[in-house]
């Protein structure tokens, strides 16, 4: 009897995946199969710890198959490759995956299909990492949301609960065994940097406490959903219905998922097209400095240190540094974007786009060009004890902390005439 292979990607999890389960059901035995796609790692450090976390993941799930006389088969090269190789090795008569919506991944997963059909061999896709999909909550017209607000009346509208999937049966997995490489292999080194557990009791004081970042207030949910250890459905499922906020936060990045996948030019381009005369000075120098934490501003140069360090950003410390850098510094957004994008553990290419417009204000639904924070009054009002810049910056009472490299009332001023010059009507 041919085979069926389930392709895992963003969804490293045995537990109400639903392309697996439903490639389970098709009553033939499962080969599991990751690759380790050249095209994306090409781009990242060797020391790279979000490769490091998925491996680490891949380890752990080929342990359970072992127990049951299957194993995880790990690859590494181009898909197109890879697939050509299996096709080859084994007698495949069905893919099973579940669906990325991203630009390349859509690419990438095009061409898989055409290849496979090419063999007879099906392909089928499943909806998993988001509770409604690109066209499923629209407006009456059918074409897509620019605005947030109306985008979560319509997606509350519609959402009767999530169901969740039934157990795996691991027998029905593929009984082989197969050696799974070392991440040296892979082409990587270990990492210091750890992805921390989620907590999803935190949503019961996440809108009391999601502000403040000296505050154990955010529950590191993030990596978990980007790389689908966790499913989005189980995290809805022990929500409360106190905890609307925290699922508002979900909200947006089906929002954000949505606008990637109708407006794919948002990748290098503004959302609002009338910003595009927007004079940016991209100075090297200041940008050096607000990579390394060193502007002069606690707010800002802790959130970089923490980035730099961890992998992570508190929330509101992530609007506090983005606004800064495009309208203190006149930095172009994509440049924000692509240091985010190289060091967070949670990137997400939607989400992170997303944000950094709605930080420059060139993005749907963005804050407008003239709201420009202070980071010196977000400091008072949200760490106000400083608990959070003390810990990230050990040096800020001792003296040698430099002063600010831009004052904030000049960089306002120059930030609204420059946006109103730019401002393409």
């Amino acid at each position: 009897m041919g085979k069926t292979i389930f392709w895992f990607r963003r969804d490293l999890r045995f537990e109400d995946n639903t392309g697996l389960l439903n490639a389970i059901a098709k009553g033939k035995e499962v080969i599991p199969l990751f690759i380790f796609d050249l095209n994306i790692l090409k781009e990242l450090p060797e020391d790279d710890a979000r490769v490091n976390f998925i491996y680490r993941k891949l380890k752990l799930m080929n342990e359970v198959l072992n127990g049951c006389g299957s194993s995880m088969l790990v690859h590494k090269g181009d898909p197109i490759s890879v697939w050509k190789k299996l096709i080859d090795l084994y007698d495949v008569e069905d893919v099973y995956v579940n669906k990325d919506y991203e630009p390349y991944a859509r690419e990438r997963d095009k061409s898989v299909q055409q290849l496979l059909e090419h063999h007879h061999i099906n392909f089928y896709q499943f909806k998993d990492q988001v509770i409604f999909e690109e066209d499923e909550v629209v407006k009456d017209d059918g074409l897509p949301y620019h605005v947030f607000t109306p985008y979560k009346r319509k997606w509350l509208s519609k959402f009767t609960g999530p169901a969740l999937g039934e157990e795996v049966d691991f027998s029905s997995f593929y009984k082989f065994k197969s050696d799974f490489p070392s991440l040296q292999h892979i082409g990587f080194d270990p990492s210091d940097i750890l992805v921390k557990e989620p907590d999803i009791s935190r949503a019961e004081h996440y809108e009391r406490d999601r502000d403040f970042p000296g505050k154990e207030g955010t529950s590191h949910l993030g990596p978990h959903l980007r790389f689908g250890t966790v499913s989005i459905r189980k995290v809805i499922h022990l929500l409360k219905p106190a905890h609307e906020v925290f699922l508002s936060e979900l909200i947006w990045r089906e929002f954000f998922m949505q606008i990637l996948y109708h407006f794919p030019r948002v990748v290098h381009e503004n959302f609002k097209t009338k910003y595009n005369g927007i004079q940016w000075l991209n100075n090297k120098t200041d940008f050096d400095k607000w990579c390394k934490g060193q502007t002069g501003y606690p707010m800002v140069d802790a959130g970089m240190r923490e980035l730099n360090a961890t992998g992570y950003m508190h929330n509101r410390v992530r609007m506090v540094v983005a606004g800064f850098l495009c309208k203190h510094l006149l930095i172009d957004w994509r440049w924000g974007e692509s240091y985010f994008a190289l060091k967070l553990l949670d990137y997400e290419l939607s989400s992170n786009n997303g944000n950094w417009q709605w930080a420059a204000g060139t993005g749907c639904d963005a804050a407008p060009y003239f709201r420009i924070f202070n980071p010196e009054s977000q400091l008072y009002k949200f760490d106000k004890e400083h608990h959070y810049v003390n810990k990230w910056i050990p040096e800020l009472e001792s003296g040698t902390y430099p002063e600010p490299m831009i004052e904030h009332k000049f960089a306002r001023n120059r930030a609204l005439e420059t946006y109103k010059r730019g401002i393409i009507i």
